[in-house]
């Protein structure tokens, strides 16, 4: 096996510039250990080793000819089937759009392959991005590199778990409600939510529009912002598009430092329903940064509380509107029901044949949430609270530099343990959600394995909009303090995928 899968993306990035190795051999090797393992992780749905071997040899090409398209040119990425890409499927976990090619690239994919990035493959997802354990995917879970009986998070399983078992460098996600940043936190990741409109959207398969936000998945806080800085800018496709910069989230982690922080903890998420272990290393986190000059205070938000119910009334709402586009008539899969097949008999029988039960269940909460009668008693009133946690946030952003959070409130449940419990599965989500109703950045940093099962967590850093430079550099100055005393990222102290779990 091949060393070089074991390198974080900024190191094979500097290789490939000095041509100390090419990107063929960098994508060779990820390719070679994702086809040997990715049958235990399942975390592709889709991997195309022609394809990628020759977008590394055109970098390759590149390169020679004296040409950098970006600083991470020629490492090679994983890509949540969320995106859209004109030479492979792009199913978004679902039935329903099985085997879909779409005719044009997102502006996500786009951007990764003028940057002279090859593409590994789809990454596997719950179906449109609804669930917190890829357990909702059409076409099976996703596992947990560190233990395999273990889910890696959702929606964005896939990604997770292809990162963290070194099966792909880097990887892209999507986040509607924490489903970069859960992921994460369970599997010893780095995943960050960028600003609300700092990354287009345009291609993206929709789950909730006012929501949805793509971001980096990767092993290293320097990873994550070396990629953000390749995939955000302004997009005239992409109406909520932020015209202006951001700046180099990469020039933020290398001048990182801890001369007059000030963060604050949020009283709602930093005691009740947190796993002991989770608590235990949050105050861990909190303790070293003190340690540091860190000057900490408690803020008070309120409306954290009615959070959940609130985004599980807006998202479903925003789902029902959007999934209403598969109808059998214009792409996608399509069933004829026999006997007399009318149109209204098609599309009912290819939607019951094509949608899973997560996504039958917030199709139908969302309908009834805008139907005539509810939508102010429900999905009014929701919105009404997301402008409570938004003023909380901006109060709060009066007083310090950042938030910090457990981001998770447990470890990696059991593959199969909250199926059935919807309400269980959605409390996973209680610290991120906040982040998507306000359109702040969020970043999960690993922080430890609790004491209960050795497994990872992590702590969140939440921004004020457009500060994502101020999260990158809380996330690399907490990374920095935890890689001073193991020695190395969390993730390699992962046991060896190979053996784990037979």
């Amino acid at each position: 096996m091949s060393e070089l899968v074991f390198k974080p993306a900024s190191e094979l990035a500097q290789l490939i510039a000095k041509k100390e190795v090419s990107s063929l051999e960098v994508t060779t090797a990820f390719f070679d250990r994702s086809e040997k393992l990715n049958e235990k992780t399942f975390s592709y749905l889709h991997l195309d080793r022609d394809k990628a071997l020759a977008a590394a040899k055109q970098a390759d090409a590149e390169l020679a000819a004296g040409n950098v398209s970006s600083p991470l040119h020629g490492v090679p990425i994983a890509m949540k089937d969320v995106l859209t890409t004109k030479d492979a499927p792009s199913t978004a976990g679902s039935k329903i759009l099985q085997g879909w090619i779409p005719p044009y690239d997102s502006t996500v994919v786009r951007k990764i392959r003028e940057a002279a990035m090859p593409i590994l493959g789809k990454t596997n997802m719950d179906e449109f991005a609804m669930g917190s354990s890829t357990e909702f995917s059409a076409y099976g879970p996703s596992k947990n590199p560190w233990d395999l009986t273990r889910i890696p998070g959702g929606s964005g399983g896939g990604s997770s778990s292809a990162v963290a078992g070194f099966l792909a460098p880097l990887a892209t996600g999507s986040d509607t409600g924490g489903s970069i940043r859960y992921p994460a936190a369970v599997t010893g990741s780095v995943g960050a939510k960028p600003t609300y409109g700092a990354v287009s959207r345009y291609g993206v398969i929709a789950l909730a529009s006012s929501l949805d936000q793509i971001g980096p998945v990767s092993n290293t806080v320097l990873d994550s912002a070396l990629l953000q800085d390749v995939i955000a800018g302004y997009d005239p496709m992409d109406s909520t598009s932020i015209p202006t910069s951001l700046g180099s989230m990469a020039e933020a982690v290398r001048r990182a430092d801890f001369k007059g922080l000030k963060v604050g903890v949020v009283k709602q998420l930093s005691s009740d329903g947190f796993q002991a272990g989770i608590k235990e290393l949050f105050d861990d986190t909190i303790a070293k940064l003190v340690a540091q000059g860190v000057e900490v205070v408690e803020v008070d938000c309120p409306s954290f509380e009615y959070a959940i119910a609130a985004y599980y009334l807006i998202l479903p709402a925003e789902a029902s509107s959007n999934l209403a586009r598969y109808d059998s008539v214009r792409f996608g899969m399509r069933v004829e029901p026999e006997g007399n097949p009318t149109i209204e008999r098609v599309m009912a029988a290819t939607r019951e044949a094509g949608f899973g039960p997560e996504v039958k269940r917030r199709i139908i909460l969302g309908t009834y949430a805008l139907s005539s009668g509810y939508y102010d008693a429900y999905y009014g009133s929701a919105q009404k609270v997301r402008t409570l946690i938004q003023q909380d946030l901006d109060k709060a952003f009066s007083q310090v530099d950042v938030l910090l959070t457990p981001t998770a409130p447990t470890t990696a449940f059991k593959l199969g343990e909250k199926l059935d419990d919807p309400l269980a599965m959605y409390l996973n989500d209680i610290a991120t959600i906040p982040a998507n109703l306000a359109g702040i950045p969020g970043m999960s940093v690993p922080n430890g394995l609790a004491k209960e099962d050795g497994l990872p967590s992590g702590v969140q850093s939440l921004a004020p909009a457009m500060q994502d430079a101020q999260m990158y550099r809380v996330g690399a100055l907490i990374e920095q303090l935890y890689v001073a005393q193991w020695g190395a990222p969390l993730i390699a102290q992962a046991p060896n995928l190979e053996v784990a779990n037979g």
